[in-house]
């Protein structure tokens, strides 16, 4: 029995020097060690000797099982090694030579501003107000004093889904939604940034463009406090040394309304080509909100007053930068965006 083990063993040590592929390793495993192997059928067979050979045999066997399983995994090893260096040499992988260095993303300049927007009003004691951007018609004009037929919605030019789904034009809706839900309580003060759509496509126009919209009301407020609040907001968003001035203008949802300008940021007020020599540039309008919209959200024009401001952050993108194509914003260029 003893020549038998160490036959075995020279066979097992033959067969795995010749193997060329795991596969071979592994069918050798099983022939000599595994459950039916060659070795675990001798070991069987050890019944028969004397109780004085058992021992003896039995170590001879353990050595062989040891010795195989040790040869196993070495030629295991090897042959691992090999198809692995062989591998890398039919990809021509230089392993040696620096990894692929990926660039960091950054936040978009419209991420910027609109971030820093709603930090000046939280700051000022402001909350922030979301609404659905497909909306109705009810929401998006009518509630904000616009029937069916006034001509104002014409400036808007909207898309249409139904005759009275669409997609909001603007994020005063959100307003109105808001006063709804809280009416009559008070005070209300909320900001609504957000997307919103009109059919406009060109340098200074998008189809998809962002707005946040701003609303108070409570009792006593007058257009002092919307100016001191817009003041602060253009102080802080464009340095402390802006101006700002308030011309009369029209809106269907607030009266009295009026257009905002700030001191031009490229010239300081002197006159450039930017500011078309006027030293002035529009940023928003505002106004005191309509007693008919109170009335159509919950409130009592005769008890509470307000104010609604509403502002493209397209636009004070593009003038806080610099920028002169709204539509850089938008073509994903990373020459353009790594700049910010």
């Amino acid at each position: 029995m003893e020549q038998k083990l160490l036959r075995i063993q020279a066979r097992a040590l033959e067969e795995m020097a010749g193997a060329k592929s795991l596969e071979e390793l592994n069918e050798i495993r099983v022939r000599y060690l595994g459950k039916k192997g060659e070795l675990t059928g001798v070991l069987r067979g050890m019944g028969a000797l004397s109780p004085e050979e058992r021992p003896r045999i039995g170590q001879i066997a353990n050595q062989v099982r040891d010795k195989i399983e040790e040869k196993l995994n070495d030629s295991t090893a090897r042959l691992k090694d090999r198809i692995k260096r062989e591998k890398l040499a039919a990809e021509s992988l230089d392993i040696t030579l620096p990894g692929t260095v990926f660039n960091l993303g950054r936040l978009h300049p419209l991420t910027v501003v609109t971030r820093r927007i709603e930090d000046i009003f939280l700051g000022l004691g402001f909350s922030i107000a979301e609404g659905p951007e497909v909306e109705l018609d009810y929401y998006n004009f009518e509630a904000l004093n616009l029937p069916k037929d006034h001509p104002a919605r014409d400036m808007q030019d909207t898309f249409f889904i139904t005759q009275e789904v669409l997609l909001r034009t603007h994020t005063s809706p959100v307003q109105v939604r808001t006063m709804e839900r809280t009416a009559p309580a008070l005070p209300v003060k909320i900001i609504a940034p957000g997307k919103v759509y009109r059919r406009d496509d060109d340098a200074t126009h998008s189809p998809m463009f962002h707005q946040v919209e701003g609303l108070a009301v409570d009792r006593r407020i007058t257009m002092a406090d919307l100016r001191g609040v817009l003041q602060v907001f253009a102080e802080q968003m464009f340095g402390p040394e802006t101006r700002t001035r308030f011309r009369p203008s029209y809106f269907p949802f607030t009266e009295p309304s009026a257009e905002v300008d700030i001191s031009c940021v490229m010239c300081g007020g002197r006159g450039c080509r930017t500011c078309s020599h006027t030293g002035w540039l529009e940023i928003l309008g505002c106004g005191m909100v309509h007693p008919r919209v109170l009335e159509m959200s919950g409130y009592n024009s005769g008890e509470v007053t307000g104010f609604a401001f509403g502002m493209g952050v397209e636009r004070i993108t593009m003038l806080k930068y610099g920028i002169d194509d709204l539509r850089l914003l938008f073509e994903n260029d990373m020459r353009f965006l790594q700049q910010f």
